[in-house]
């Protein structure tokens, strides 16, 4: 587990960027990149200069921090995450969630490319999370507490209805075909089988994909609200046919990019 003096650290570095203290902080993976082009800067810094944090080498993840504003709402913006899949420990892709903490952000939304399992579902729709289902084979709850903070975890509400709501409103006002649905995390790289997501359609999960249970999982564990939000980029295995491929999956983002930057640009104006 990383340091306490290295989350200080790190949360330091954040607060150096500008005069802005946000309390609301938009987690931007594949598909919401776009979002970042609504804010009007106050100060950048890339996750490389910041003690801590891990970098990734995923096309589509920029990896900076943004703070500014969107439509005059103060929000801070992680452009892209690590993953486990890259090697990173779920301790250290989770270590920018605690150091949002530290800064004094009080409620994340999550954002993520994810493959459609739901029948109803189509590429370049969005699905708001009511839930989810971890298959990762690591939990970053391991360990010793933080700051004190039980372990225990009660998931029974992780997903806040007050920020889902928002959502709600904001894809109406975006025009954005949105669903509710369960997510269900995979460690990846590689995509699933068509027999696994059969499996994994059985098991009640509407979409899949390989990132933010984790940040989710410590998010709640140091109290902030948490909503989650992916675009469906492509069909899982077996559901459509043709290979999967991360080209698809960019370049869906890229159809979707618009509706997505109006969407959460008219849920941060709102946001309270």
């Amino acid at each position: 587990m990383t340091s306490k003096v290295n989350l200080k650290t790190a949360a330091r570095c954040l607060r150096r960027l500008g005069k802005l203290r946000p309390k609301l902080a938009i987690v931007l993976g594949s598909g919401f990149q776009s979002v970042a082009d609504a804010v009007v800067v106050e100060g950048t810094l890339p996750y490389s200069r910041i003690p801590g944090f891990p970098v990734s080498n995923v096309l589509g993840h920029r990896g900076e921090v943004i703070i500014g504003r969107i439509e005059n709402t103060p929000v801070l913006i992680l452009s892209g995450r690590a993953h486990y899949y890259e090697g990173h420990s779920l301790a250290e892709v989770t270590f920018p969630i605690r150091v949002l903490a530290e800064y004094g952000i009080e409620s994340v939304l999550l954002t993520n490319a994810a493959g459609g399992i739901h029948r109803r579902f189509r590429p370049g729709d969005f699905m708001l999370f009511s839930d989810h289902i971890s298959l990762l084979p690591d939990n970053p709850l391991r360990g010793t507490m933080q700051n004190g903070v039980s372990h225990f975890l009660d998931l029974t509400d992780a997903y806040d209805t007050g920020l889902a709501q928002q959502i709600s409103l904001a894809a109406k006002h975006a025009r954005a075909r949105l669903h509710r649905g369960v997510y269900l995390a995979v460690p990846g790289p590689n995509y699933e089988t068509p027999a696994e997501i059969r499996a994994f359609a059985k098991l009640g999960a509407d979409a899949v994909g390989m990132s933010t249970v984790p940040e989710v999982l410590v998010a709640r564990q140091c109290g902030l609200r948490v909503a989650g939000l992916s675009c469906i980029t492509n069909l899982a295995a077996g559901l459509a046919p043709g290979k999967l491929s991360h080209e698809e999956v960019i370049a869906t983002a890229v159809r979707t990019g618009e509706q997505a930057r109006r969407m959460i640009s008219f849920f941060a104006a709102h946001y309270v």
